[in-house]
């Protein structure tokens, strides 16, 4: 039998160099390309003899005897590649595209909102490595236990996707978690976010509406019922599916460690935080649809400690503990430092902010993180108006940035002095959150932790 054969067109993705180790795991041929290729992709693919020779893109690596493309999103329509591949007429496939091909005789089941969706899926995929229960999934970050972030099998009779509502391709505009068709879906919530796609809150919320009408009409929704926009989404559906509310799981705080609690008694946890407890919550749902009982749910999230940089751990003595979450949209910065402050509130908290992405750094969309650091002692924001620059947005001064965060935030905009604030910043005796999707311009975020801690 021909071994199939398929090629990366933008191999060093964070998804797509873990798809592409999947595949080849899996026996699959696979080849790939790219311009760049950053850590921890470059060294992931090279143990896995998948890294190209040398970057960029060859169209002479396009041939008719390849199966499919897989097409990323850093790639660009013009590129060399894929002109080459739809001159031969190969098939062209966007990697959600590609894993609801390789799944669709599967039972999915698909977790999105605009925070809380990484998070919610690496529970699930928690529990469901602990009760035995194989499954194929997708997730977007790195997660204890799994050696990738994405698998693929031919046996496995579930599969679990984080679905993201960004764009699938640069030739194919609809959102990924379009594409996934759910028979149980999760909504986390909803709150606006991709505002250089999505330039209005209606059409952000469309895509929602459209995620729930492409669920299976014999599946189930469980949304968050304390996201006021969501719950009026959800409850504008008249559909056959299960459509079931949730919210935060019930809990308590004793000497800094969440319990939950059950029918069976408390039940200690290593994540934090109401936002946690409402992704847990969706989580036990969708567990529950697939067959787990309650009591392997309950014995196995208790040794769940999160997903990479969701609330992340640095460093910790008996007197400071450092903090790193990918937080960006104002949704996700509001819960986590509001979670911290919680879970940690003897202490004194101090929170420092980099954005990072397009609608962050969007002059337009900076009134959104009103107050996002309110529940913080001490508050910093940054910002790279190169960054600003390149991304060809509006520039903002550091006044309109702190206008836009409310009282008491002082935002810095330049790399030097952001890098000095984190060296110097005394943080003995106090919780440090550190929330960025970027690193500050180039800081190792672990090392200056760890100087920190045994200062």
């Amino acid at each position: 039998m021909k071994q199939e054969r398929i090629h990366f067109i933008a191999i060093g993705g964070a998804a797509m160099h873990n798809l592409a180790i999947a595949l080849k795991k899996k026996g699959v041929n696979v080849t790939g390309s790219d311009d760049q290729i950053f850590e921890p992709s470059r060294s992931r693919l090279m143990a896995h003899g998948l890294l190209p020779a040398e970057e960029g893109w060859f169209e002479q690596k396009i041939t008719p005897d390849i199966d499919c493309i897989v097409l990323g999103m850093h790639a660009r329509e013009d590129n060399p590649e894929l002109i080459r591949a739809k001159a031969l007429g190969v098939t062209i496939f966007s990697y959600p595209e590609f894993l609801y091909e390789q799944t669709k005789t599967k039972k999915r089941i698909v977790v999105g909102g605009s925070h809380g969706k990484t998070t919610t899926t690496a529970m699930i995929l928690h529990v469901l490595r602990l009760s035995e229960i194989r499954c194929d999934f997708m997730v977007g970050a790195q997660i204890k236990g799994f050696d990738t972030m994405v698998e693929l099998s031919n046996d496995a009779p579930i599969a679990v996707f984080e679905g993201d509502e960004y764009l699938s391709s640069p030739i194919d505009r609809r959102p990924k978690f379009h594409l996934y068709h759910p028979d149980a879906a999760i909504i986390t919530g909803i709150a606006w976010d991709h505002m250089n796609v999505f330039p209005t809150w209606e059409n952000y919320i469309d895509q929602f509406r459209i995620f729930i009408e492409k669920i299976n009409p014999q599946g189930a929704l469980f949304y968050c019922e304390s996201d006021q926009a969501l719950k009026s989404l959800a409850k504008a559906f008249n559909l056959p599916a299960q459509i079931t509310p949730y919210d935060a799981h019930p809990a308590t705080i004793i000497d800094g460690v969440t319990y939950l609690k059950t029918s069976t008694g408390d039940i200690p946890l290593k994540i934090y935080g109401n936002h946690n407890l409402q992704n847990l919550m969706a989580a036990k749902m969708a567990c529950n649809y697939i067959g787990v009982t309650d009591e392997q749910f309950y014995a196995h999230i208790a040794t769940f400690e999160g997903a990479a940089k969701r609330l992340q751990l640095l460093a910790q003595n008996q007197k400071t503990t450092i903090l790193l979450d990918f937080a960006h949209a104002p949704s996700k910065v509001r819960a986590t430092v509001q979670a911290v402050k919680a879970q940690f509130g003897t202490k004194p908290l101090i929170a420092i902010l980099e954005l990072h992405t397009f609608s962050s750094l969007n002059k337009a969309f900076l009134n959104q993180y009103y107050n996002t650091l309110a529940a913080a002692d001490e508050a910093y924001v940054y910002f790279d108006p190169q960054v600003v620059a390149a991304k060809k947005l509006e520039p903002f001064t550091v006044t309109e940035a702190e206008a836009a965060f409310g009282p008491e935030v002082k935002a810095i905009d330049h790399p030097v002095t952001i890098q000095n604030l984190l060296k110097e910043v005394n943080c003995a005796g106090k919780t440090l959150l550190i929330m960025t999707s970027g690193n500050f311009s180039g800081m190792d975020l672990q090392q200056l932790a760890n100087a920190k801690i045994h200062a």
